[in-house]
């Protein structure tokens, strides 16, 4: 299939997205692409010579974007990587929490050196928006729900703190120096491709291999999950929009669930009987557990003109289904270690 990005496509030229070679930055990057978006991908510079879930992608996609292979920790690399674009999504991240404990210097070089080097790029370079990707896990345990953009934030854990800074400087060079940014703030993703670190690949794999005892950590706390094309177009949206800018901006779905009721509704799915066992090692330590998320996601729908189509309980059921049909295919399953416990 010929395609051709329209480098012009509603006056929006090149677009930059880091960390394109993962879970949501592939997805994002496909949909771009098909939507007529002249995209450049930044990987991870690595010796393989590999653009991770970009080697996976559809094949009408292949081709059809250019690849910057680098290291966002790195501020020249970074700057070169945008030179020539308008615009940048800024997904690269180190997300895993029980990473974040004990590594956490990895986590502020990463996911707070980074989004400066990419403000400060776009500073310097005159980008003319700049979509920050934070996380749900900045506001910590609800203290009320659902949850506004209003709530006040907590770092539980050195990743959730790494995610705060990030944002927070983020707010400063818009506050600071009129730099265009707009932080989309997504919950609880799920869906192909996603990492086997993540709750929901978890259950979804060990069952897949013929478990019947599922190891889980804490399985009462509550999130609200959202399906991998629902959060990429919010993201797409928070492009197209006139309004956003310097605002921050729920994406979920506005519906909450525990993850022993989540686990059991994943079974129910693949037609499963299973027991849940508790795994120490999966447990966050006591003051670091965040119990309970779920979005507000009104101001999504005002400024973004935003609604999930995976939306409450049957939404989250369908969502499920499709994970589970890529998850169960032979040759996505072999992809992951199911026999060992992701950190």
């Amino acid at each position: 299939m010929s395609f051709s990005p329209l480098n012009n496509r509603k006056g929006i030229g090149k677009i930059l997205v880091t960390g394109a070679d993962g879970f949501i930055g592939s997805h994002l990057t496909e949909s771009l692409v098909q939507a007529g978006y002249d995209v450049r991908a930044f990987t991870l510079y690595n010796s393989f010579n590999s653009w991770g879930w970009l080697d996976h992608c559809k094949p009408e996609v292949k081709g059809q974007f250019d690849v910057f292979a680098g290291d966002i920790r790195d501020p020249f690399g970074v700057n070169k990587a945008m030179q020539g674009c308008e615009t940048v999504f800024h997904l690269a991240s180190l997300i895993a929490i029980p990473y974040s404990y004990h590594s956490p210097a990895t986590y502020i070089d990463t996911n707070v050196k980074g989004t400066l080097n990419v403000l400060q790029a776009a500073r310097e370079l005159d980008i003319a928006k700049v979509i920050h990707t934070s996380t749900s896990e900045v506001y910590g345990t609800a203290q009320f729900v659902p949850i506004t953009e209003l709530h006040p934030l907590s770092g539980q854990s050195p990743y959730s703190a790494s995610k705060i800074a990030a944002d927070q400087i983020a707010f400063a060079f818009y506050s600071s120096f009129d730099l265009p940014v707009v932080t989309v703030r997504p919950f609880n993703t799920y869906g192909p491709r996603q990492s086997a670190r993540a709750v929901i690949p978890t259950i979804i794999t060990q069952i897949a291999s013929g478990c019947e005892q599922i190891k889980l950590g804490a399985t009462t706390p509550t999130r609200d999950f959202s399906y991998v094309s629902d959060t990429v177009g919010g993201f797409i949206k928070a492009l197209e929009a006139d309004k956003g800018i310097g605002e921050v901006i729920n994406l979920g779905s506005n519906f909450e669930v525990s993850i022993g009721d989540l686990a059991h509704l994943i079974a129910d799915t693949m037609g499963r009987e299973i027991s849940l066992i508790t795994d120490n090692d999966r447990l966050r330590p006591d003051k670091s557990e965040v119990e309970r998320l779920w979005s507000d996601n009104s101001r999504a729908r005002v400024l973004l003109d935003w609604t999930p189509a995976f939306s409450g309980l049957e939404g989250l059921r369908e969502g499920l289904q499709q994970t589970i049909d890529w998850f169960s295919r032979d040759e996505n399953l072999a992809q992951y270690k199911t026999d060992i416990y992701n950190i």
